[in-house]
């Protein structure tokens, strides 16, 4: 088996997609997850002209790339989250300060992707969802937890009408199980499935590192949501606990000394992708493997190149033979 191996292009947005991609190609790729955001993937010139993303397409294949997927994380994050301060800069700067303006305006951005990546010829959308209630997560001042069944009630209020979008086009959409997502675990994910009633436009992107360091075995998630992983990064963090800090990392930025735990480059970390790969196997998963870097201790290009040469190393396919069948006459 030779799955993909792409590279999620949002923590290089700073850089043209003319720029990236025959870094890409030459740091060993085979695509491009591309984010709609920086220059790499217009989602309003997307969903209204087939000829932009199709020349999105084909400036990755001039290139020797391909695509498999979209991400559209940041303004998915304004569908459900609070949309202080922290989300001004994911919205147009006139919406700066206006929460519920934000929130609309994101609604009908992500369901705009959904035309942009079938215009594009994917059929995943990778994303954030946001919350109501994670800032709820730890349950003091006391409340009554009516108010998280209402925060479920809230993301799929909000959400349906999205996904309507997405089964008109033909598209999945891949939350990315994630902090300050509906879905941060194993049960928060079957909590959210069950709130849109299971339909099959919603599923998950599959990232271990986000689950690693909460204590949460990546392999028992993919055999849970066997039939919902509908794309994987491949991502890494450690646990860096010494006994000064705690594992909810201090209020201390990524990257800063004696945080409880941080991402790293895959195969840098403590997450096991041997297992994960052969679970993979088992639910027949044969869709990119895309890699998220983010690791503030390692140089980007080094990391970049490190990771697609581990990825390869890493990635292997089932056997359609049992390995003492020669034994037998």
């Amino acid at each position: 088996m030779s799955r993909p191996v792409t590279l999620f292009t949002g923590q290089w947005a700073d850089l043209l997609l003319t720029e990236l991609a025959p870094k890409a190609k030459d740091f060993g790729y085979d695509g491009l997850e591309l984010a709609c955001w920086g220059d790499h993937f217009d989602v309003e010139q997307a969903a209204k002209s087939v000829e932009y993303a199709q020349g999105r397409r084909a400036l990755l294949e001039k290139n020797g790339l391909g695509v498999w997927s979209i991400s559209t994380h940041l303004v998915g994050q304004m569908v459900c989250d609070m949309n202080d301060f922290r989300t001004d800069g994911f919205a147009p700067p006139e919406l700066a300060g206006k929460p519920e303006e934000k929130r609309a305006w994101a609604i009908e951005f992500v369901k705009k992707t959904a035309k942009a990546a079938k215009n594009m010829g994917v059929e995943v959308v990778n994303g954030f969802t946001g919350s109501s209630i994670w800032h709820l997560l730890y349950a003091f001042p006391p409340y009554d937890f009516k108010v998280i069944d209402q925060g479920y009630q809230f993301f799929a209020d909000k959400w349906n009408p999205i996904l309507d979008e997405f089964k008109k086009q033909g598209v999945r959409f891949a939350l990315e199980v994630h902090p300050t997502e509906i879905a941060f675990d194993i049960i928060t994910a079957k909590r959210a499935l069950d709130a849109l009633d299971n339909r099959p436009e919603f599923g998950f992107n599959f990232d271990p590192s986000h689950l690693v360091w909460q204590g949460v075995d990546p392999v028992r998630f993919l055999e849970e949501f066997s039939d919902r992983i509908y794309h994987v990064h491949v991502k890494d963090a450690a646990v860096t606990l010494d006994g000064y800090s705690g594992i909810l990392a201090s209020h201390l930025n990524f990257g800063e000394a004696h945080r409880g735990w941080d991402f790293r480059s895959p195969g840098h970390g403590d997450v096991d992708f041997e297992s994960i790969i052969r679970q993979l196997n088992r639910i027949g998963y044969t869709g990119p493997l895309s890699v998220e870097w983010e690791d503030s201790g390692m140089d980007r290009e080094y990391g970049a190149r490190d990771a697609a040469e581990f990825v390869r190393r890493s990635d292997f396919g089932a056997s359609n033979l049992a390995f003492d069948a020669a034994f037998s006459k």
